[in-house]
């Protein structure tokens, strides 16, 4: 039994470790994560460490992380999609935003003109 759980707890070591070196080479693969890419890691992070805690309480460590760092991930991905999203929406408005104010830029331009042009007659 003792050869059991040193067993699981060295799996579970190496399930956490694998997940936290990947994590790491990922985000050192090609330029800055976006945040779905954060979301689905902090998710399947923690999922791991949760589902390893529930999985301890029933003598299967390793089963356990290994389930909730899967249920961990692709909830953490889709939080990070929606917040994704909202992003790019925000991005847009502020792009419509600034385009908006270069427009009243060039009309309140165009009206001094007109405005100086008048006064000269």
């Amino acid at each position: 039994m003792d050869f059991a759980r040193k067993a699981g707890k060295g799996i579970f070591s190496f399930v956490v470790g694998t997940a936290v070196v990947g994590t790491l080479v990922a985000g050192c693969a090609g330029g800055p994560l976006t945040t779905r890419e954060e979301g689905a890691g902090i998710g399947a992070l923690g999922g791991a460490s949760v589902g390893g805690l529930i999985g301890s309480a029933v003598h299967h460590p390793a089963l356990g992380a290994a389930i909730g760092g899967g249920l961990g991930l692709g909830a953490g991905a889709l939080i990070g999609d929606q917040l994704q999203g909202r992003e790019n929406q925000a991005a847009q408005q502020q792009q419509q935003i600034d385009q908006n104010q270069q427009e009243l830029q060039r009309q309140r331009n165009q009206l001094e003109n007109l405005q100086r042009n008048t006064q000269e007659y």
